[in-house]
């Protein structure tokens, strides 16, 4: 999705082109840092919080991209008698420059956000070639994401495959990307929500072969209505690929939606949204997501796409396998106005996308660190639990919660052998403050 038109008026024209060009060098800067070495880092004092709990006074240290040691405070000043603190042993340890070692006490520490649901920021899309990938990661980072699957929409086929041959060329330096997702082109006509209808298609095997082919290893999840001709077969196609198909955009019912999981999808994309919702005598899709527990359901936690009422309904559906997703476009942190979806035009309106034709959702506006901070500070959920579902549930969807060849170091936790992915956080409002990818400070 790409930004049509701004604010009116000469002075909005020039402040916005001044952000533009601010974002620019913000977007610059984050490439050379990731291609840049990592550093041993240093931090202590924070409340830590991830999947596996709160600690409070935690400490860890990296030797630059994977965090080597962790604890807890173990005196006040130095250790026992004011003696040496592992703290201290693990910074010289590990080559801690005394200007790395931080005291972020008064802070919260979680590990970095993963999205594994979005399509872009900042004005740009991840369709839009190596520029506009480029800034709309600079967009997520800005707000704790520090690992990001790029959704692709649905496009011909042939512009899907060169977006995924772009997002392929760029993974090898660019280590906050995980891979590409296609929502689309295999979804169903009505279910489509903000795809072009022009462009869907049944994923016969030639055609799903194509995509495997262009991808070349880098395709990570597929979106499929597993209720097409070919649905369930190329379900198990791109799961033997090694491809995680995710069931959504469908009409399928109950027994359908059973049926793809049972052939290898292993997501529900956006939980209620595109898909046939909870009825008594017709239970849909839904639960049979929830009863599965090898499947993680996605959830966009923005009170727009699924009110409050239903987020908690649905957030007690699946323990430690909701994965919160932004499905974000291109308007993200940006303002409202005219905005292209592929080809279909999009009208933001307070922060909400619709498509000009139908009025149908056309994405969200939605950052992970948002949908964090509505998760405890007004849905009242746990903090582990709020974290868990932007970390290592999304990691665990897609194998990135252990040792792999894309990240090479796990996600999701802040623990010995995980990759270096924190964000600090302000204790009262959950905003995020400091952002490490990959060892690397980015914010």
């Amino acid at each position: 999705m790409s930004r049509v038109s701004g604010v009116s008026g000469v002075t909005g024209v020039e402040e916005e082109r001044g952000v533009e060009q601010e974002r620019g060098l913000i977007a610059a800067r984050i490439r050379e840092v990731l291609a840049g070495p990592a550093r041993p880092v240093a931090l202590r004092g924070a409340r830590k919080v991830d999947a596996s709990g709160v600690t409070e006074g935690f400490w860890l240290v990296t030797s630059g991209e994977r965090i080597e040691a962790c604890g807890v405070a173990d005196g006040a000043h130095g250790g026992v008698d004011g003696g040496v603190t592992a703290f201290d042993m693990a910074c010289i340890e590990y080559g801690v420059a005394p200007s790395d070692i931080l005291d972020v006490s008064g802070f919260i520490l979680v590990p970095g956000y993963v999205d594994i649901h979005a399509h872009g920021a900042w004005g740009a899309a991840f369709d839009d070639g190596v520029d506009g990938i480029e800034m709309a990661r600079a967009g997520h980072m800005m707000h704790g994401t520090t690992r990001q699957v790029l959704s692709l929409i649905t496009n011909p086929v042939d512009t899907l495959c060169e977006n995924l041959a772009t997002v392929r060329g760029l993974m090898g330096s660019r280590s906050d990307i995980l891979g590409s997702h296609l929502e689309g082109p295999f979804l169903a006509l009505a279910r489509k929500g903000a795809h072009d209808p022009e462009c869907l298609k049944d994923p016969e095997p030639e055609l799903v072969e194509q995509l495997l082919e262009a991808a070349n290893g880098s395709l990570k999840q597929i979106t499929i209505a597993p209720e097409l001709p070919h649905g369930l077969s190329a379900i198990r196609q791109f799961a033997a690929a090694g491809v995680v198909p995710a069931v959504g955009h469908c009409d399928a019912d109950y027994a359908m939606a059973g049926r793809g999981f049972d052939a290898g999808a292993r997501i529900m994309t956006h939980m209620f949204n595109a898909m046939n919702g909870l009825h008594h005598r017709k239970p849909g899709p839904i639960p049979a997501a929830a009863e599965d527990p090898r499947v993680i359901i996605e959830l966009i936690n923005d009170g727009f796409h699924v009110d409050n009422a239903m987020l908690k309904l649905g957030l007690g559906f699946a323990p430690h396998r909701i994965a919160f997703v932004t499905d974000a476009m291109s308007a993200t942190d940006c303002p409202d106005g005219h905005y292209l979806l592929g080809a279909l035009d999009v009208n933001v309106e307070d922060g909400h996308a619709r498509l000009v034709s139908n009025g149908a959702i056309a994405g969200s506006t939605l950052t992970l660190e948002k949908a964090v901070q509505r998760a405890v500070v007004e849905l009242g959920m746990a903090p582990t639990d709020a974290v868990e579902a932007a970390t290592l549930t999304p990691a665990r969807a897609l194998g990135f919660e252990k040792a792999n060849a894309v990240t090479e170091y796990p996600l999701g936790l802040l623990a010995s052998g995980y990759a270096a992915d924190f964000n600090l956080l302000d204790a009262d409002t959950w905003a995020v403050r400091s952002v490490w990818c990959a060892g690397r400070r980015v914010k």
